[in-house]
């Protein structure tokens, strides 16, 4: 494939021919393209994803569609999101080395990235629902988003250089506008392609659409998505977005990327611990799943705890931005300054990020994108009531943001409505 030839979707039939004489994935599977193995494994909602095995490895190809392959082509697309998710990555591995897959090949015109193949890792979704305790998620997770959130901001970065990745990532619009309706504003009203799973749900959905203080809290959020640039997100950070074994952590899928508020990927990373801690008690069969569901809970104070101290270490050794600048506190004997400062970012974070979340909770239930933490219930009664209450958690936290002053105290709440018996 030359990348001068116009934009064709691979196919498990064609990738073999097509990408036989390229150098970067032959180097790594080898050349003779008759023992190559391909299988597509998407399941995501928007791209190709194909494994290559031969003869001397594995790699991953990805290629972006003209469309939202959730719905289809009346949805188009554009191509350029594998652009802005090659750059991401590339961002990712020089800031948070190791935390995401390493890039072998990119094609702008064919919007595909050939990619490492990572195995025996599964998503970290299905680990959750399957109930593994994986022991290294928190800390890999929150040093991540600490390295790579602080790195990618004004706090670390020349001036001229964090402009100028501002302006290259301010171009992926379309992916913005999904984030901003589909999260901010479509699960709050009856918009055309909201679902949510059960009619048993109907009474509660009625509530929150009609609930001023949610919707004026979620639009409130969503001015500060959209006017707030602090640095290079994620931008789809969930467990459908990591890949562990019990040992690593990889993070994977930030087409999403752009420049946003520090508190949106913490946000969605944690609310979706905490829906997997309310899904639980619809993936339990023979055996109580009281312990994942402690686990759980763990895993979420354990991810802010590492990002506050991880935040807070790169403050103090690698702030050479323009913002806080140390000539203002450090060089005048000022530490307790730069400490106030410090408090005072993290509160910011600390707050927006409870009502990111609770809305990240609400469009996983309410809006177009599921996610399978809910989806594989069988039991529909079940299904309905673990969503119920994970609605009414993410409304609380997202209305009540401001008064909550601790990740336990997030948790206690979380518990004693996972506890009630009705919808």
């Amino acid at each position: 494939m030359t990348g001068k030839s116009p934009f064709e979707a691979l196919s498990v039939k064609t990738l073999a021919a097509r990408l036989g004489a390229n150098e970067a994935l032959c180097s790594h599977i080898g050349k003779d393209t008759a023992r190559w193995k391909v299988r597509e494994v998407g399941d995501g909602n928007l791209n190709l994803v194909f494994i290559v095995e031969g003869a001397t490895g594995a790699a991953v190809v990805k290629q972006a569609l003209p469309y939202v392959r959730l719905v289809g082509d009346s949805w188009p697309l554009p191509l350029k999101r594998s652009f802005f998710e090659y750059h991401a990555l590339t961002r990712q591995e020089a800031r948070a080395p190791g935390s995401v897959p390493a890039i072998y090949h990119f094609d702008e015109v064919q919007a595909l990235i050939i990619m490492e193949y990572l195995s025996p890792h599964i998503i970290l979704r299905r680990a959750l629902i399957e109930g593994r305790q994986l022991p290294n998620i928190a800390r890999d997770i929150g040093l991540f988003m600490a390295r790579t959130l602080f790195r990618g901001s004004d706090l670390s970065m020349v001036t001229k250089d964090r402009k100028a990745d501002l302006a290259l990532f301010a171009d992926n619009v379309e992916l913005c506008d999904i984030t901003e309706n589909l999260v901010f504003s479509d699960p709050y009203f009856d918009a055309k392609m909201n679902r949510h799973t059960s009619p048993q749900l109907d009474g509660i959905v009625a509530e929150l659409r009609a609930d001023r203080d949610l919707k004026v809290e979620a639009q409130r959020l969503k001015h500060l998505f959209a006017a707030n640039a602090e640095t290079l997100l994620h931008g789809d950070l969930h467990s459908g977005s990591i890949m562990v074994t019990d040992s690593e952590t990889r993070m994977i899928d930030p087409e999403f990327a752009f420049y946003g508020p520090m508190a949106f990927d913490v946000g969605m990373l944690l609310a979706n611990f905490w829906m997997a801690f309310f899904s639980q008690r619809g993936h339990e069969q023979k055996e109580k799943r009281d312990a994942m569901r402690g686990y759980l809970l763990d895993v979420t104070v354990e991810t802010w705890s590492v990002f506050r101290t991880e935040f807070s270490h790169l403050w103090r050794t690698e702030r050479t931005g323009m913002l806080y600048q140390k000539s203002l506190f450090e060089d005048q004997g000022d530490r307790l300054g730069a400490e106030q400062a410090l408090d005072h970012m993290l509160h910011s974070i600390w707050t927006d990020m409870l009502g990111f979340a609770g809305v990240e909770v609400h469009r996983r239930i309410l809006g177009l994108a599921h996610n399978a933490d809910f989806e594989t219930i069988a039991d529909e009664d079940l299904r309905a009531t673990c969503e119920a209450k994970a609605l009414k958690f993410g409304r609380h936290i997202a209305v009540n943001r401001r008064q909550i002053h601790s990740i336990d105290e997030v948790n206690t709440l979380a518990a004693l409505i996972e506890q009630e018996n009705r919808i």
